[in-house]
């Protein structure tokens, strides 16, 4: 049960194109956001969808496959864990993000 204390599972569409960062150590990153869709029913029965999008992060061979691959509007599965930092922005203020650092993906939907 250990391995389940951080797992996140998300189905998704891309909604860019990823970001694709090449560091000096010439391991790669990718940047990409998904959005996921929850529909239901409100109080005067009407159908409502509830978007939310969530970042992604992903390393070495999984950003390789990501970049290859991968592109906006495409339906991908992704695994990982969730992560939180800060940083500063260029106004010197604290922002806080909160990540999925994602492990393995899945294309999805057709050609």
């Amino acid at each position: 049960m250990s391995t389940l204390k951080n797992k996140v599972q998300l189905i998704g569409n891309l909604g860019n194109d990823p970001e694709i960062i090449t560091l000096d150590s010439g391991n790669k990153l990718a940047k990409f956001n998904i959005a996921t869709n929850e529909t239901y029913k409100n109080k005067q029965g009407e159908r409502v969808t509830d978007t939310q999008w969530h970042n992604v992060v992903a390393w070495g061979k999984t950003a390789d496959i990501i970049e290859a691959y991968v592109t906006k509007g495409k339906e991908v599965a992704v695994e990982g864990k969730l992560t939180s930092r800060s940083y500063e922005d260029k106004e010197g203020q604290k922002r806080f993000i909160t990540e999925v650092v994602c492990n393995e993906i899945l294309m999805l939907g057709g050609k």
